[in-house]
């Protein structure tokens, strides 16, 4: 349980280390993906949804991108060993990466990317991005376990804000691999129109809870930036974990009810 006292800043170092710079760069790299692909998307067109669209390199360049300039930023908080932090984050960095470019390569060769098993390299890139989420998934539950065992450092909230976003996290991944499992199996029965429609109900809440580990740290910074009582900001805090599950709790339902 948290006290009431401030707990010392401890962000990123005035001199990041060169895992950090590289994961950031990283990170600032998808991004710019993604915008270029919004702009290809504008210029060349086509439908926004499907399997076969400009739309997953610019969701995957930003949502990525964000991920992972967000886990270097908040893994910085962790009470966790600075070689094995760093080994963490240059494997999540380079993951993040063969994902992304991945997903690009099939929307320039035209193809779905995820659940195609149509050609050989098709496959060969299917499996890749799969076995890919199973890293991100041991990855981020090792951060996540991390921020449980011992209290993250940081402002007043943000171990609250720290655990609520890796605890939202799980079920992010959790619900990706529900949609991957679910999509592999109706592949291999030879559903393969069904496999690409198949993950739109999971979408909103893996996209809601994809994010909270950015979001809740954020406001926690912000909020150590104010004039506001210490009482006021715990209030606030445990306002916006309440309002953050909330909305994943309704993402879950609706996901349910249109399964």
């Amino acid at each position: 349980m948290e006290t009431t006292r401030s707990r010392p800043l401890t962000p990123l170092k005035l001199t990041p280390r060169p895992a950090e710079l590289l994961c950031c760069a990283t990170g600032a790299l998808l991004l710019l993906s993604g915008c270029l692909h919004l702009v290809v998307f504008a210029v060349d067109g086509g439908s926004w949804d499907g399997p076969v669209s400009w739309r997953k390199p610019v969701t995957f360049g930003f949502s990525f991108g964000l991920t992972l300039i967000a886990i270097t930023w908040v893994t910085s908080y962790l009470r966790i060993g600075g070689r094995l932090r760093t080994a963490l984050l240059v494997v999540f960095a380079a993951d993040c990466l063969v994902e992304v470019g991945g997903i690009t390569l099939q929307a320039w060769r035209r193809v779905p990317s995820h659940l195609n098993m149509e050609t050989g390299f098709d496959t060969a890139v299917s499996m890749t991005l799969a076995v890919g989420g199973g890293v991100l998934v041991m990855l981020l539950t090792v951060f996540a376990v991390a921020s449980f065992r011992n209290s993250p450092t940081g402002p007043l909230g943000m171990p609250l804000a720290l655990r609520s976003g890796f605890a939202i996290l799980l079920v992010a991944l959790l619900s990706g691999a529900v949609m991957i499992a679910r999509g592999v199996v109706l592949t291999r029965t030879g559903h393969q129109e069904a496999a690409y429609h198949s993950t739109a109900s999971l979408k909103p809440l893996h996209g809601v809870s994809l994010h909270a580990v950015l979001v809740l740290p954020a406001l926690a910074w912000l909020l150590s930036r104010t004039t506001w009582s210490e009482e006021t900001r715990q209030r606030v805090m445990y306002a916006a974990v309440g309002c953050y599950v909330t909305a994943v709790v309704g993402a879950g339902v609706w996901a349910v009810l249109t399964w």
